[in-house]
């Protein structure tokens, strides 16, 4: 079975659509998990109808996916964020391709929606360095066994690069299953801060978290930026 946990903050005007295209994986077996961080807005209204369990965590991706990962019932986890869409096929794709592959965790290539002629550079750069270095990020559909999950010590409850903390969990038990069919992932922060201002961004973000900076002060200049 696979657990599909989706963490939610103020989501309102997509989350319906963003949960009716998981329906058909709903049909087939699959379990949706909607675990909102403190949303003031109509989120949990929203989602309700769309899910199999609705939950609240204190604000915090890791937060909130360590919750929901605790409550599903799959044995296999999928951590989707609410503005991502799944490729057609995404359970088989998961499923069939661990069991092939003898593999325990992976994730997609990502596709990153609109328009801008950058935006295309800049997926190619993420779905090439992920598959270099083995290093997932949470736009492109993080996918792990539970078993391998619990033994990477779930995610790090951390402000910020909690995906990428855990991809380095997960590399030291095996390499991820790179799937080359792709995840939608919305371009709403690059086309609302500048698609190069935000690519920097990022950047220095990563290189910042690798030299050791702190994940809380990380946030700050992240939060700062989308102010």
């Amino acid at each position: 079975m696979l657990s599909i946990v989706i963490p939610c903050l103020n989501e309102a005007e997509g989350i319906a659509g963003a949960l009716e295209a998981l329906q058909p994986l709903r049909r087939r077996g699959a379990e949706v998990i909607l675990v909102d961080g403190g949303s003031s807005d109509e989120s949990l209204a929203r989602g309700r109808p769309w899910v199999d369990q609705v939950l609240t965590a204190a604000r915090g991706r890791a937060t909130q996916m360590n919750a929901g990962a605790n409550h599903a019932r799959g044995e296999i986890l999928l951590f989707l964020h609410a503005d991502c869409r799944l490729p057609d096929n995404a359970d088989g794709l998961i499923i069939d391709g661990l069991r092939r592959s003898r593999k325990s965790w992976g994730r997609f290539d990502v596709r990153i929606a609109g328009g801008h002629p950058l935006l295309r550079a800049v997926e190619t750069l993420m779905n090439v360095r992920s598959r270099l270095t083995g290093i997932a990020t949470g736009d492109q559909g993080i996918f792990v066994t539970r078993s391998l999950f619990e033994a990477a010590g779930h995610f790090a409850e951390i402000a910020l690069m909690e995906d990428i903390e855990l991809s380095r969990r997960l590399k030291r038990y095996g390499a991820p299953l790179c799937l080359r069919h792709r995840i939608t992932a919305s371009a709403r922060r690059w086309e609302a801060h500048g698609v190069l201002r935000t690519v920097l961004l990022m950047w220095g973000l990563r290189l910042a978290y690798r030299l050791g900076a702190d994940p809380d002060k990380l946030a700050l200049r992240y939060a700062a930026h989308k102010g």
